[in-house]
């Protein structure tokens, strides 16, 4: 699925691709908002009204990350290779960790 390519790499990659200031707090703080609101949808399943906070959390997150890319001036890693959606996770979690 990698592609032969280590995951230190495919970050590397996406780090290279998010240098402006605004777009890495912006991934910061969208990337953690899409991930979330996959168990938040989850937990919908069993009250309504948390479907829409998870469908909030998705396109708050998703219109954080567009607005990024504005302001880097380059298209989101994920449309030239769909295996950047998960990289993305994996980077902010070494931004996390001090290692991005």
């Amino acid at each position: 699925m990698l592609g032969g390519r280590s995951w230190d790499s495919w970050i590397a990659e996406y780090a290279e691709g998010h240098q402006h200031p605004v777009n890495r707090i912006t991934h910061t703080f969208g990337i953690p908002l899409i991930i979330v609101s996959g168990p938040v949808a989850l937990a919908g399943i069993f009250r309504h009204r948390l479907l829409w906070v998870a469908l909030g959390l998705f396109v708050f997150g998703w219109v954080l990350q567009f607005i990024g890319h504005a302001a880097e001036g380059k298209p989101p890693e994920f449309f030239k290779d769909w295996r950047f959606l998960l990289v993305g996770s994996r980077w902010w979690a070494a931004k996390m960790r001090g290692k991005a």
